[in-house]
């Protein structure tokens, strides 16, 4: 089981992100710090992230533009007061963005976009957060690797496993593919430069999920996901650094 003392999560004011919160909550042992970022917590996509914050005091909401390196330094010296000492355990970076393209359809722009936004922004996130999670791995008394340790976890894409290609019949989205491809990529060289801080790195695919991205065709609801997924994370070790699972933790084709 997850017993994660802080954990931060990108994107969590819809979807996947929100979920991890209202499920994070009612873990059996929930976390002391959950950070809640999201690009705009003061707009009206954020009002249910508001309202679990207002009813738990483990709910800190703190604004976060994934593209914005001056903002995301901004988060981590708020986080680091926040955490009044004490290390960052879990890394969630799960915001990221989707456009509808196919190969003649794909512009330069989109492109750029898409991958700022999904592969420079965890890397930037990452980077900020690294002393945190530095900290909590020194100051565990745990052996190994784990997310109630230290962890960085990288929502990723079975749509960019380069051997499945998953529901490329539904939509080709050939910027998201790339970047989630590239994002694995980044997973892989994070599990060897943190392996010795003892930060697990691994790369998720949350499943085709019943999201505003993932839209109502999708097989998957977004509370079963996200309850798999926490499973998951908490059966995570030093063996699955540098891997690539989906919700369930079955390990996936690059």
């Amino acid at each position: 089981m997850l017993s994660t003392r802080s954990v931060l999560v990108t994107g969590s004011n819809r979807g996947i992100g929100l979920e991890l919160i209202r499920q994070l909550l009612g873990n059996g042992k929930r976390p002391e710090w959950i950070f809640a970022t999201c690009r705009d917590p003061e707009g009206p996509g954020a009002q249910e992230l508001k309202d679990l914050a207002t009813k738990h005091h483990e709910v800190n909401i703190v604004p976060l533009e994934v593209t914005d390196p001056s903002n995301i330094q901004a988060a981590a010296a708020k986080i680091t007061n926040l955490l009044q000492g004490a290390g960052l355990n879990l890394l969630i970076n799960n915001a990221a963005v989707a456009k509808y393209s196919t190969l003649e359809s794909e512009t330069a722009e989109d492109m750029s976009e898409v991958y700022k936004s999904n592969v420079i922004g965890p890397m930037m996130v990452t980077q900020a957060f690294l002393p945190l999670l530095r900290k909590a791995s020194q100051e565990s008394p745990q052996k190994g690797m784990s997310c109630s340790k230290a962890a960085i976890v990288n929502v990723s894409s079975e749509g960019g496993s380069i051997t499945n290609l998953y529901a490329w019949e539904f939509g080709h989205f050939i910027s998201y593919r790339c970047s989630k491809a590239a994002l694995n990529m980044l997973t892989r060289c994070q599990s060897l430069g943190y392996a010795e801080d003892k930060i697990l790195c691994t790369a998720l695919h949350p499943g085709w999920v019943q999201t505003d991205m993932g839209s109502s065709q999708a097989p998957l609801a977004v509370d079963v996901s996200v309850r798999a997924i926490l499973n998951t994370l908490g059966h995570l070790s030093e063996k699955d650094n540098g891997s690539f699972v989906n919700w369930e933790g079955t390990a996936l084709p690059w």
